[in-house]
């Protein structure tokens, strides 16, 4: 196991090369943008600020006035080390999580992944839906992102009724 001291130099010496720095900020812009596009698309959405994270995870949550209105939310969710997009079910606090997760696991979710209440565990439901973002085309991966967003929105919202 490396020393803190041994992961800072690894860390600053990958930091010269300034790769990292160069896609930290590509992945921060991109995910400012989506945020204010599907924003300004979807204004009847309910959105959330943008956490940046520790280089583990960034999101935002963009949710309907009547998942809210459940006390869940939907975030939008870049995993760094995994390079994907995913989008969860997540709720206001870890009793509401236990109560949803408890509910769905008896019905029909399709292809989405139910969570397991454990520590460290956000989500409800999961659902990757860009395994290898193309960060070149930013409008693309826009839109691929904002079709999946609703779709998974609208049968969300299906299957709790």
């Amino acid at each position: 196991m490396n020393s803190l001291n041994d992961c800072i130099k690894e860390y600053t010496d990958q930091l010269k090369n300034g790769h990292i720095q160069k896609a930290y900020r590509g992945i921060m812009t991109f995910m400012s943008e989506l945020k204010s596009y599907l924003e300004n698309k979807y204004p009847q959405y309910i959105s959330s600020a943008l956490y940046f994270g520790y280089m583990d995870m960034t999101y935002f949550a963009f949710t309907p006035q009547e998942l809210k209105d459940m006390k869940l939310k939907i975030a939008v969710v870049y995993l760094h080390e995994e390079n994907r997009f995913e989008l969860w079910l997540a709720a206001n606090n870890r009793g509401i999580q236990a109560d949803y997760i408890k509910l769905l696991g008896g019905k029909n979710i399709g292809s989405y992944t139910l969570s397991q209440v454990s520590p460290g565990i956000d989500s409800i439901i999961e659902y990757i839906i860009v395994k290898e973002p193309d960060f070149d085309n930013f409008d693309i991966l826009k839109k691929q992102i904002e079709e999946n967003t609703i779709k998974f929105a609208c049968e969300i919202i299906s299957i709790l009724k």
